[in-house]
């Protein structure tokens, strides 16, 4: 057949593949501006425009593009390079984090008639976002901007756009496989369609058959040493539990073997003739089930993998008191217990887990090629931490293995985890070809990780006065078949959520459980979103039964400024309140009741509530988290940032170069970065626990600090000026109003064989403690159980807002994501374990017209421990959102819900049960 195509104006003749996709046909030729985040049809990330009609390109056969104009993000500019008026827009608002779902957008909203403008949400329903919460995007749909002007040496405080803008809205950012490797082999896993079981044997004659396979790796090639896929400074945190492949799977969905082939459709029919002969063994998917004598033990495991009672599938547990807590409650003229329940989430970063594994040359000590390495391109939040675990698996030295983070689709802790990088440079190792791994969607699902659910039993006890008098946890925390992150999780969830509160008397039980489910792992909030929202609904219970303002309950029993936050597991001593600004978060809240008219938009018959809840975050994780950067300057007069800590929307690039040019005196455009490649730095532990800004930010800025100061001092000798009388400003150091370029200075060091450059450390410790609240007024519909959002506030205390444009965007879209977890989204299992919403078309995310405009109150703080007042601002927006919705759906409806979703047809049948006063039949 003949076949024709003009990609941007571009011509193309080579005929699609059998069954070809276009967007798969576009990526073949280099168009990687349109993105792979469904294959089905469900998050918009693919979408080009055919004869200038936007469509998902991962559903249009390229065959029917025959004859037809496509356009892609890469060719929506204008002639001359001059950008399409969207995305202009886009770069003015900043509507992007991540930046993985941009393209999708603006190929949507720049074919959108003014018609279609009006009805963003009908427009909007095909494109997903999982960082913004939507109001970014719709701002600069509607032309608003936020972005302003750098400005010499005043970057810190102004809403500067992120330096990788202009790549993300001209689809040129080039993130995991945004790049061609000649020779590329492709890997596909077989995986386990049991819970448990022990493998007898596995024939893989049949797929060595395949034509284009080139190997088949079992549990036979893998090597036997344990280790776990979560990824910390120190590596003892987590169990020892995990294998590259295994003979014994513990859930369904476990790799079972990979095979390595041309084409991923080569690999896909190698992993569909593999002949696994398996005995299937007992399995439990209930973590309360599994601490029962006679569960099946999931992990027969000894003292070397750290597994606490194996025999007893805990993974992890702590038991601690404080003051006696049965005193405590005999004391109280209240007393209030009930348990609470959430459920797992997934993630739904729009890029899926994945990597490329080849070779190239290692440089010598005297430049020269000596021998070849590994090199690792990953999306990753943690490439110093995967490097040093995949060193270890494989007996590796360090400087044989590069591990980069190229720009990361999204992360929200789910990528704080090694699961492609160990099993593809097995793979690479073994073939010494080029490897790539890429999860489906599905895979994402039931072979990546989700949220811990979590079972939380809290009893509080309180005089009539409202003063606290005890309170007790009983956490039980499903880690799933693998301990990766779970005690880590448990310990942290009874932390904060506990210490924000002052009573003599304190109790805690906690217990991370194995079971035969898909794992748990990291996940925004490490445990204490789950924990704050049975605490904050607990204590707006209890001020019910006091009779009190649950806002005055609050506050007559928060910690103040300069004090301790003390727990039954004892004081974290590097943990302190370096800034106080939870009294600003509760007035927020009490200004929005006190000038509030949200009621009157809900319709006539509507239930409607109000309700808040607040949360406070360590800034940074315990134990150290380090991270190392070095300043310089260029020949060119310009300066460079090596650092390691990756950017995935979290916007750490942004504010390091914010950071910097208020250090030198200089606009952000004339910092360069490199970030994200352990070529880059000696070490940074990663991007999560709330630590891009704190920590890495922290190190940037005392590597600029000193890079100015070795500025000023030998321009001051080269100029004979004294150092009292010199400036640096934006390209120069002025001597006593006379400017010397820095262009002149590098030069001058340069033939003195001095380097101007500076390095700075920060080891993560000591920590401050940052602090939110959220207040919602909704309606409730009787009749049918649909919630209403009629309003959403949110204060937050971040210290020095670096950056407000972006910071602001953390806010609202930690608010959309808790939203989503609150009202709709729950990975489901069957009976027998298996992961049954492998789709976003069954996992609902949020969508545009799901999330309500937050208004966002930032505290005037300044942190007396961050990088220049600031403290973090990334996890914690999400942990107030639940209780703060069921708290008003409590006040809307009467009825105290304790399990999340709260589904609308939850919602009707408690409604009906209560107006009935027997249960509703739902057979």
């Amino acid at each position: 057949m003949s076949f024709s195509i003009r990609v941007n104006d571009q011509p193309f003749e080579e005929e699609p593949r059998p069954g070809q996709c276009l967007r798969t046909y576009l990526r073949d030729r280099g168009w990687f501006g349109v993105k792979k985040g469904c294959d089905a049809g469900d998050c918009g990330a693919c979408t080009v425009q055919v004869d200038g009609r936007p469509v998902h390109s991962c559903i249009y056969p390229a065959v029917r593009a025959d004859g037809r104009a496509v356009t892609t993000v890469e060719g929506l500019a204008r002639e001359g390079g001059e950008l399409h008026p969207m995305q202009q827009r886009f770069l003015d608002a900043q509507g992007f984090q991540c930046g993985f779902c941009t393209a999708g957008f603006l190929m949507t909203t720049s074919a959108l008639d003014e018609e279609q403008l009006t009805d963003l949400p009908r427009s909007l329903k095909g494109n997903l976002c999982r960082c913004t919460g939507y109001r970014a995007i719709e701002d600069a749909i509607r032309g608003v901007k936020h972005a302003e002007e750098p400005c010499a040496g005043q970057a810190v405080g102004r809403s500067l756009g992120a330096p990788a803008g202009p790549q993300v809205v001209t689809g040129t950012a080039r993130y995991t496989f945004d790049v061609e490797v000649e020779g590329l082999l492709h890997m596909k896993l077989l995986r386990s369609p049991h819970p448990h079981a022990r493998i007898r044997s596995i024939d893989t004659t049949a797929a060595l058959r395949v034509p284009g396979v080139h190997a088949v790796l079992t549990h036979h090639d893998a090597p036997a040493k344990l280790y776990s896929s979560a990824r910390h400074e120190h590596p003892t945190e987590d169990p020892d539990d995990t294998r590259v492949l295994d003979d014994v799977v513990r859930f369904a969905g476990q790799r079972v073997a990979a095979v390595v082939a041309d084409t991923e459709g080569a690999a896909e029919e190698g992993c569909r003739r593999i002949v696994v002969d398996y005995e299937v063994l007992p399995f439990v998917v209930d973590p309360e089930e599994a601490m029962l004598p006679g569960a099946p033990v999931i992990h027969p495991k000894g003292p070397e993998s750290r597994i606490f009672r194996a025999q007893d599938n805990v993974c992890g547990e702590v038991h601690g008191e404080m003051g006696d807590v049965e005193q405590g409650f005999a004391e109280a003229d209240v007393v209030y217990e009930e348990t609470f329940r959430t459920q797992r989430v997934q993630h739904a970063s729009l890029e899926t887990h994945g990597c490329l594994v080849r070779f190239e040359p290692a440089p010598g000590e005297d430049g020269e090629p000596e021998q070849e390495r590994i090199v690792v391109r990953s999306s990753t939040q943690v490439p110093f931490l995967t490097r040093r675990a995949l060193c270890d698996l494989y007996d590796l030295p360090m400087e044989q293995v590069r591990v980069v983070a190229g720009r990361v689709g999204g992360g929200f802790g789910g990528k704080q985890e090694m699961l492609t990088e160990d099993i593809a440079v097995l793979a690479a190792l073994k073939l010494h070809r080029p490897v790539k791994l890429e999860f489906t969607r599905p895979e994402q699902f039931y072979g990546a990780t989700t949220r811990h659910p979590f079972k939380i039993t809290v009893k509080l006890g309180a005089r009539s006065d409202g003063t606290l008098t005890a309170i007790q946890f009983r956490v039980v925390a499903n880690t799933g078949a693998y301990g990766n992150h779970g005690p880590a999780v448990m310990f942290h969830s009874v932390g904060e959520s506990m210490g924000v509160y002052r009573a003599p008397n304190k109790k805690v039980n906690a217990y991370s459980v194995y079971t035969n489910c898909v794992p748990a792992g990291a996940f925004r909030g490490y445990g204490l979103g789950q924990v704050t929202f049975a605490l904050e609904s607990a204590m707006d219970e209890l001020a019910r039964r006091l009779g009190i303002d649950p806002l005055v309950l609050r506050e007559r029993n928060v910690i103040g400024p300069g004090e301790h936050m003390e727990g039954p597991l004892g004081e974290e001593e590097d943990l302190h309140i370096a800034s106080y600004g939870l009294d600003q978060c509760l007035q927020v809240v009490r200004d929005a009741l006190a000038d509030d008219s949200s009621a009157e938009l809900a319709p006539e018959g509507w239930l409607v509530g109000q309700g808040f809840a607040m949360a406070a975050i360590a800034c940074g994780p315990p134990g150290g988290h380090i991270a190392d950067a070095t300043v310089k300057l260029l020949e060119d007069g310009t300066y460079d940032i090596a650092v390691g800590t990756a950017e995935f929307g979290n916007g750490t690039t942004t504010v390091h170069k914010q950071i910097t040019a208020g250090a030198l005196g200089t606009t952000v455009d004339r910092i360069g970065i490199r970030q994200s490649d352990t070529d880059v730095v000696k070490h940074d532990t990663g991007a999560f626990g709330s630590a891009g800004t704190v920590v890495a930010g922290k190190a940037v800025m005392k590597a600029a600090n000193a890079l100015g100061e070795q500025l000023l001092t030998f321009a001051a000798e080269y100029t004979r000026t004294p150092r009292s009388l010199l400036r640096l400003t934006a390209d120069s150091v002025e001597c006593e109003g006379r400017p010397v370029s820095l262009k002149e200075i590098f030069a001058a060091a340069r033939a003195e064989g001095v380097e101007l450059k500076a390095d700075g450390y920060f080891g993560g410790s000591p920590r401050s403690i940052a602090f939110n609240s959220q207040w919602f007024r909704i309606a409730v519909d009787p009749d049918t159980g649909e919630i209403r959002i009629l309003r959403s506030v949110h204060g937050a205390d971040a210290g020095k807002v670096m950056n407000p444009m972006q910071c602001r965007g953390q806010v609202e879209g930690g608010v959309a994501q808790a939203l989503g977890a609150t009202l709709f989204e729950q990975v489901l299992l069957d009976e027998d374990g298996q992961v049954t919403t492998a789709a976003f078309r069954r996992y609902r995310l949020p969508a545009f017209a799901d999330v309500p405009r937050t208004e966002v109150h930032f505290s005037e703080t300044s942190d007396a421990i961050g990088p220049l007042g600031a403290k973090s601002m990334s996890e914690s927006p999400f942990n107030p959102v639940p209780p703060a919705f069921a708290n008003a759906l409590r006040d809307a409806t009467g009825i105290r819900f304790t399990e999340a979703p709260f589904l609308r047809d939850k919602v009707w049948l408690a409604l009906e049960e209560a107006r009935t006063g027997r249960p509703v039949a739902t057979g």
